[in-house]
């Protein structure tokens, strides 16, 4: 398997390959952490591959903590408490572990670990990064345990205001893990449900980056090759979850989907952060659903740039409508719901999901105008399956 392994030094230092999670000592070392906490999601906590993960730190001489106190859609709660374990525990540094909500509540504690002011205080709005004392910020080792939201190469945490119900983007550049390791070792006994849904998480990632207007030659180049990797390799992982090369593949796309949404996002992710705030809805699997509906209104503005998807992607069809019909395919393939009704989201809370979507920082990045009007109409039409009212 040494083909599947590789030192990479973008967008941070990746340790990627089969058994890497061995490494992990040399990692935190490098860092100058020798009390590290471990931060995960609570259903991770009693897995055997955290377990595994502590022991190897624990014989290497390295004491490690473990906090697991993180919601799906993690809030501002479980990033005080994690706050207060590591303070308690004397720890100095963190091991960012899991998928999305894990990694995004850690890298949220290794900010506030030596702050002052309350965590929204660094929502990322204009230059509020500023506030922060850079030289107090924890360093972080990520481990990541999904291949979807690409978490570990990102400089931000999606964190949850309980008191509003609004997700809030927290941003510091330190926030990006300094070390990263991808083991596909690790995300093996990931169910193909969950694998599905976060292999999708990563494809909506590639492709909103990839029509964000702007210039970043870059960022598109990691967009369209992220793309052909997942429709190459999920359908793989989705059948078999041993099969080690789909799944590294994988985990090289998420955070290829990550870096390149530095270019920016869109309409799916502006309704996809209230739809978890409000109906605390899987990320991953709320991006899924909402994609065709969001192409279907973005038509105008992304037609041109399909036909390169199409060819990139190998299509029988080529155009803005071969992309739309094989997402639609795609999705069936893996058992994606059509609908926002199909997994608990009605269509009571309408206008105010549109009101939270218009404000959400990912809507600047959709390549067609919006108004909280359209996006209230992408949400009705995503909720209730009708694909082309959404033009």
């Amino acid at each position: 398997m040494t083909e599947l392994s590789g030192n990479w030094s973008y967008p941070t230092t990746i340790w990627a390959g089969p058994g890497r999670i061995h490494e992990l000592p040399q990692a935190c070392r490098q860092l100058a952490i020798t009390r590290p906490l471990l931060i995960t999601d609570a259903g991770l906590k009693d897995s055997p591959i955290v377990q595994e993960t502590l022991s190897i730190a624990e014989s290497a001489g390295l004491p490690t903590g473990l906090f697991a106190e993180v919601k799906g859609n993690p809030i501002g709660e479980n990033v005080d408490a994690g706050v207060r374990a590591y303070h308690e525990g004397e720890h100095d540094g963190i091991i960012a572990f899991g998928g999305g909500s894990g990694l995004d509540a850690a890298k949220a504690v290794a900010l506030m670990v030596g702050q002052t002011r309350p965590i929204w205080d660094f929502e990322d709005v204009g230059d509020n990064w500023t506030r922060a004392d850079a030289a107090a910020i924890a360093p972080v080792v990520a481990v990541p345990t999904t291949a979807g939201t690409g978490s570990e190469v990102g400089r931000a945490s999606v964190i949850t205001n309980e008191a509003t119900h609004e997700k809030k983007i927290i941003f510091h550049p330190r926030m990006l893990p300094a070390v990263v390791i991808e083991d596909p070792g690790l995300t093996v006994g990931l169910p193909a449900k969950i694998t599905a849904a976060t292999g999708l998480d990563a494809f909506v990632h590639c492709f909103e980056a990839y029509c964000a207007p702007g210039f970043h030659p870059l960022a598109d180049g990691f967009a369209i090759e992220g793309m052909r990797l997942i429709k190459e390799y999920l359908p793989r992982a989705y059948t078999n979850g041993e099969d080690i090369e789909a799944r590294a593949n994988m985990l090289a796309a998420a955070s290829m989907g990550a870096s390149a949404f530095q270019k920016g996002l869109g309409a799916v992710h502006a309704i996809a952060h209230p739809l978890g705030a409000l109906y605390d809805t899987h990320h991953g699997l709320t991006n899924a659903i909402l994609l065709p509906y969001v192409m279907q209104y973005n038509r105008p503005a992304i037609a041109e740039r399909m036909d390169l998807v199409a060819r990139v992607l190998d299509l029988p069809k080529g155009g803005f409508e071969g992309v739309l019909d094989w997402v639609l395919a795609f999705r069936e393939q893996m058992n994606i719901p059509h609908t926002l009704s199909e997994i608990g989201v009605d269509a009571d809370r309408s206008a105010e999901i549109g009101r939270m979507a218009i404000a959400d920082p990912s809507a600047g990045g959709n390549p067609q105008n919006l108004t909280a009007e359209t996006l209230e109409r992408i949400f009705l039409s995503a909720q209730s399956g009708e694909l082309r009212e959404a033009v």
